[in-house]
């Protein structure tokens, strides 16, 4: 059903990316992530950041990140960037909603800081989460804390009426530009 709606918009931001960057870099990427169980794959989103901008290690995005292209402030503020998770929702890696995938190297070090954290591995991750639209964009391990919250509280309580809850509350966010980094 999202297809008739994604893939124009798909196409406006392959364009908007490719003609910023002038051809350089790709339009889309590929990171690891963790999903259910703890198990590695890859994420695709479109291209938000200047394409070195990992040079130095991982690392979470912050308010004002100057990695962020122009075009990249735009699609993250209306989460276009994501699109291509959809692929990923196709392929069976994640669903609509649930907790947000995490990097592993983030995972690691969010697991010994936090009892619990990789509870949060036993369902799917989602493109959209109750994390996601209960809590702005998180950047510190005190954020992380704060989010799990919401993360446990779905895989404790996750229905087919918080996911319709969370969906709709993720539209709401999404028009709304709430949260985006």
């Amino acid at each position: 059903m999202l297809l008739p709606i994604a893939l124009p918009a798909a196409a406006i931001v392959s364009l908007a990316i490719l003609i910023e960057s002038r051809g350089r870099g790709g339009v889309l990427y590929s990171q690891v992530r963790v999903k259910q169980f703890g198990v590695p794959f890859n994420i695709y989103k479109f291209r938000s950041m200047v394409t070195d901008a990992e040079i130095n290690g991982a690392q979470w995005a912050s308010k004002n990140d100057s990695r962020i292209t122009r075009i990249g402030k735009i699609i993250r503020k209306g989460r276009l960037d994501e699109i291509p998770q959809l692929y990923n929702v196709l392929i069976g890696d994640m669903s609509f909603v649930g907790p947000r995938p995490e990097r592993p190297e983030f995972v690691e070090k969010l697991a010994k800081a936090i009892p619990y954290y990789e509870e949060r591995h036993r369902v799917k991750p989602g493109l959209t989460g109750w994390a996601q639209v209960c809590y702005s964009y998180g950047d510190t391990v005190g954020d992380s804390i704060e989010k799990l919250q919401y993360d446990l509280y779905y895989v404790k309580n996750y229905s087919a009426l918080l996911d319709l809850l969370i969906l709709l509350q993720t539209a709401e966010v999404v028009m709304l530009g709430k949260g985006a980094q």
